[in-house]
Order: structure tokens, then sequence, then C-alpha cells
């Protein structure tokens, strides 16, 4: 569906639609670094118009538009049918209004797409407790295949019935970054594909009460994780699996078993490295002569490990400042 004129347009949009769409949105110019910012950039709808939803329908039909927009959710909407992943066509950000807005039962769908944004929301709600492994259902918090250009930003993901984040079949340049990932078993998948082509950023995250998938890394490219932090994790943290390569960089480690790890063909750098009560194994480099260096991609900023599990608990997810 294509918006062409403002006579369509607001033949499909509720009274409560119309009356926003020409509001404000604090932040909502702001485009992605790390592995996002390169390949032309990922902004989002930018320049497009500016639309504000607080029914879940509205927010179907918007997120599969042929045109930029900046979306805000206002609100914490339902998810109708529950596990339903929203398809978002490309040029699109997604933003929560303040604090408290989001999906619930729940997440996103990007497929084929490019240049989408996705930010300060929350996103959880179709966890089955008889289904602790997440075999029953395909309900992803995010579900991203063949896409390029995506930014996750502020985001809380938790208690889905699958994967919080899945990137998969060769999805690239890509940056998660401000996120809580918490209270889940898999959460955080990458991979899905035999090609060695994807590029991913992953910083000042927050991996809280999880079990595996630190993210799982399947034949990545070229990842960077730098200023996260990983509390009670269970299974394992960070795992570099088939051909990854991984540049860990200023992270913490607290009650994590397996916190780094590689596998046969897998290879990890890594600098600055905090661990608190800590089990299992952990790989700090193995081959590190062939990991990328980030420098020569873009500039970054790293924390102060000992800052890390004050900072990135409190200044990730959601913020009251953004998307009002």
């Amino acid at each position: 569906m294509r918006f062409t004129t403002p006579t369509l347009l607001a033949s499909l949009l509720s009274p409560s639609v119309l009356a926003a769409a020409v509001a404000g949105c604090a932040k909502c110019n702001e485009t992605a670094h790390g592995f996002a910012s390169l390949n032309g950039g990922t902004k989002g709808g930018l320049d497009g118009k500016v639309v504000t939803v607080t029914r879940y329908k509205d927010l179907v039909t918007f997120a599969a538009a042929n045109e930029p927009l900046i979306i805000r959710i206002q609100g914490i909407l339902k998810a109708d049918p529950k596990g339903f992943e929203v398809p978002v066509t490309s040029d699109k950000t997604i933003i929560g209004v303040g604090s408290d807005s989001g999906i619930n039962g729940g997440g996103f769908g990007i497929k084929k797409q490019r240049n989408v944004i996705i930010r300060n929301l929350r996103v959880s709600g179709t966890y089955n407790p008889k289904d602790y492994p997440g075999k029953g259902d395909d309900f992803d918090g995010i579900q991203i295949d063949n896409s390029t250009n995506i930014w996750i930003d502020y985001v809380h993901f938790s208690q889905m019935a699958d994967g919080l984040i899945d990137l998969r079949a060769d999805t690239d340049y890509v940056t998660v970054s401000r996120s809580i990932i918490s209270q889940h078993n898999k959460a955080f998948g990458i991979g899905w594909t035999q090609n060695v082509i994807s590029k991913v950023t992953i910083n000042d995250c927050f991996f809280n009460s999880t079990n595996v998938r630190g993210p799982s890394a399947d034949n990545l490219k070229m990842g960077h994780l730098y200023n996260n932090y990983y509390r009670n994790i269970t299974g394992y943290g960070i795992y570099s699996r088939g051909a990854s390569s991984l540049l860990v960089e200023n992270t913490y480690f607290e009650d994590a078993h397996d916190p780094i790890v590689a596998g046969p063909n897998g290879t990890i750098k890594s600098n600055w490295l905090k661990f608190k009560n800590c089990t299992g194994e952990t790989h700090l480099n193995v081959k590190p002569e062939s990991v990328f260096k980030a420098t020569d991609y873009y500039a970054y900023s790293l924390r102060d490990p000992y800052d890390i599990p004050i900072d990135i608990p409190y200044f990730g997810g959601p913020q009251t400042t953004i998307g009002i």
C-alpha cells in the first residue's frame, strides 16, 4: 500500500492517528553508528512523515507502507494474533514514545528489506512456561532475513517463545545498541547461512538472566562487541561458531558460565574483559591475528569496564526522553 495523497492517507487513518500525524518526535532524527552506519548508512524513515499509533492494527498498516515513515508507538500494544511478527518494510523508523511503549505478545519481522530502525520499545509476552526451550512456537522478538542496514537501539526484549533477536540468512550491516536482553533461554542468534558476509556491531547492551546465545554467532564475518554487561548467564555467553570472527572489547561478565568461547573454526580477539564469579571456559584469544580491526571501519568510544555494571543497566532500554 502506498500513501500518495493527503486524501488517501486521511481515509485510512483513525482520528487519533490523524491528530498526531504532525506531532514532534524527540531524538527521532538520530542515525546509526557501528556497522549500520556503513553501506549508505541507516536513517530509517528520517525523510518521511511522522505518525503516531495507539492501536495495533494501525501499526501493522503503517509498518507495511511503501514510503519512508517515522512511526511512534504510544503505549503497550497487544499483538493480535499472539506471536504475530509485524512485517516492516524499508525506510522505516519504529520508535516508542517515552519509556513504556512497545508490543506485548508479538514482535517484528523484516524480510528482504533495508534501512530500518527499531528504537525505544518494550517487546515481550509470548513465553510459554511449559516450553522453556522455545521449541513449540517460532515467536521471536525480532526476526530478520536477507536484510541490510538495520539499527536496533534502546529496546528491552524479554520472555518470548523462541528467540529474542534472530539475525538470519545473510542479514548484513546491523547495529544493536543500548538494549536490554533479559529473562530468556535463547537470547540472540546470528547465522542460519553458509555464507560468511554479515557484519554486526553489538554495544552498550545488558544481557541479564539469559541461558544461551549472547550472541551465538555462526559464520559472522565481523562481529564487534564492546561495552556490554553480562549478568547471570547460565548456559553460555558469547559463542564464536562456524567461521565467525569476533572482536570483543571492554566487557564485564558477572555470574556467567562459559562467558566467552570459540568453536573449532571460530576466532576471537579480546581487549580488557572483566570477570566476577564466572565458571566454565573462557577463550580470550583464539587466532587473534586473523581478527579484523574495527577502527578500519568506524570510530567508537570504549567505557571503563569498572563503570559498566552501573551504567549499562541504567542507560539501556527505553528512555523517557526519546520519541516524545
